[in-house]
């Protein structure tokens, strides 16, 4: 075995822990929710926030306010280890106020921050303002991003800003980019997330939410993240009009924000149905209605052919979109219906959004790669091309999105299999690996509605497991290689 010099180990890690600058401005409202709504937990947030402050002020003077040049290969690891530290910090008010063992607390946090949604909690309600406000803050900054959120708003923190996007963006195709600076982008990432944010809750509070709720519901809507300020999630409200918002804004953050960008640019609405992954997004969301409608009509749930489609179409798109909110219990619902939801939750939304699962991209080039070979077989001498948007998809592209597909389903599997092994049936372990890997929220069996039943090893494997699906496989794999540890810059 070669021997290496000690300096070698020596990670050339330039993050100086600036963003606990963020993580104590994000308490900050959090500890004025606390204030006026007298939940009297207001002391420990404002303890927790001057910790913070207090840590990362001493850290960024022993670092000399410096920062040095992140190697662009580092970037996986430190787009892990900050999502792995947020979880971490997170953790700490769920802990102190809600009395939760540390792997409880991690995977709240945990879930919020990837925006999956499913909970520890058994009862949601009761719970105190302040922190049913942090559980959905928590999502909408992990629905952007938190390394969009450090780009957007730390250009000083200079640790290789493109290289960081595109560890962490969503999607086949990362070399896109709105404008030609990546500090540009965040920005105008953000606007975007921040004003639909913004409609969404209006719109909410419109249809008679109250505004703590409307917000609430809001950050979460736009984030598909799904976590609610109660324990019926949507279905308290029992509101058409309401759940016809959700849906709304739901379809909104599981579109390409480039597409929303195009269209905020020229105004023209003929823009989305010019985008080829929004029209098969839409004809996926179309047929699985129509699919689900079908199984609770001719199954007895619902007399009315209306309100079958009304369930199903609400359904569809909160589980398709990631988001996992809930008007009704699907799991109880006849024939295929299940299934079929939960299958769908590993289609995904589209790149570039804030949706989970493998992506409408990646689906649909599957499928013309599918016809390319159907065709080649009728007609052995041709030349056919997989396109798509126009643009003809390379052979490394196609080959790294079935790369992208086999690990995915690959470590579905092995998760799976280790949730088994601590002592869940088959049908919670699908279920459970399913809402976990596709940032989903809401699985099967035990994990119906919270995970709190599950073993202290099977919540700490699916925690993992969320941020293996928030970060898309890659991003993590690569930190397994061997090759990997070798490249990187060390010092």
């Amino acid at each position: 075995m070669k021997a290496y010099k000690s300096h070698e180990f020596a990670i050339n890690f330039p993050f100086n822990w600036d963003f606990l600058f963020i993580y104590a401005a994000t308490l900050l409202p959090v500890w004025l929710v606390s204030l006026y709504y007298q939940d009297h937990i207001a002391s420990i947030w404002f303890e927790i926030m001057l910790v913070s402050l207090l840590i990362a002020v001493s850290l960024y003077s022993k670092s000399g306010g410096g920062n040095r040049k992140l190697p662009s290969k580092s970037s996986f690891l430190l787009v892990a280890v900050i999502w792995l530290t947020f979880g971490l910090i997170n953790s700490i008010p769920f802990m102190l106020v809600n009395q939760l063992s540390f792997i409880e607390a991690f995977f709240e946090s945990v879930s919020g921050l990837t925006t999956t949604g499913g909970t520890i909690f058994l009862e949601i309600d009761p719970l105190p303002k302040s922190i049913l406000y942090f559980r959905q803050q928590l999502q909408w900054l992990g629905g952007m991003g938190i390394i969009v959120l450090v780009v957007a708003i730390l250009p000083m923190l200079n640790v290789g800003g493109m290289m960081l996007f595109k560890a962490e963006t969503p999607g086949p195709m990362k070399d896109d980019k709105m404008t030609p600076r990546i500090l540009h982008t965040a920005q105008y990432l953000w606007v975007i997330y921040t004003v639909a944010t913004a409609l969404c809750a209006l719109a909410f509070w419109w249809a008679g939410m109250s505004l703590f709720d409307a917000i609430a519901h809001a950050m979460s809507t736009l984030s598909t993240g799904g976590f609610s300020t109660h324990t019926d999630s949507l279905g308290f409200f029992n509101s058409p009009l309401i759940e016809n918002i959700a849906s709304f804004f739901m379809l909104l953050g599981a579109i390409n924000f480039a597409v929303h960008f195009a269209f905020i640019r020229g105004l023209k609405i003929q823009l989305y149905f010019r985008d080829e992954e929004f029209r098969f997004f839409i004809i996926v969301i179309i047929s699985l209605t129509n699919l689900i409608a079908a199984a609770l009509w001719f199954g007895g749930v619902y007399e009315n052919l209306s309100t079958a489609f009304r369930y199903a179409f609400f359904e569809v798109v909160s589980i398709i979109s990631s988001t996992g909110f809930g008007i009704a219990d699907f799991s109880s619902w006849p024939y295929y219906a299940p299934a079929l939801l939960i299958l769908s939750s590993y289609i995904g939304g589209c790149a570039g959004s804030t949706a989970g699962g493998m992506k409408i991209i990646r689906i649909s080039v599957i499928f013309k790669v599918i016809a390319r070979q159907f065709k080649n077989l009728l007609h052995p001498n041709g030349n056919f091309h997989v396109r798509f948007k126009g643009q003809k998809v390379n052979e490394n592209t196609i080959q790294s999105i079935f790369a992208f597909l086999f690990f995915y389903l690959l470590i579905a599997l092995i998760f799976i299999l280790a949730l088994l092994a601590t002592g869940v049936d088959y049908l919670t372990a699908f279920g459970a690996v399913s809402a976990c890997i596709n940032v989903m929220g809401p699985g099967l069996g035990e994990v119906t509605s919270s995970f709190h039943s599950l073993t202290p090893v099977a919540k700490l494997l699916l925690t993992f497991l969320m941020i293996i699906g928030r970060l898309e496989v890659f991003t993590i794999l690569v930190l397994f290689a061997p090759s990997y540890w070798k490249e990187i810059k060390l010092s």
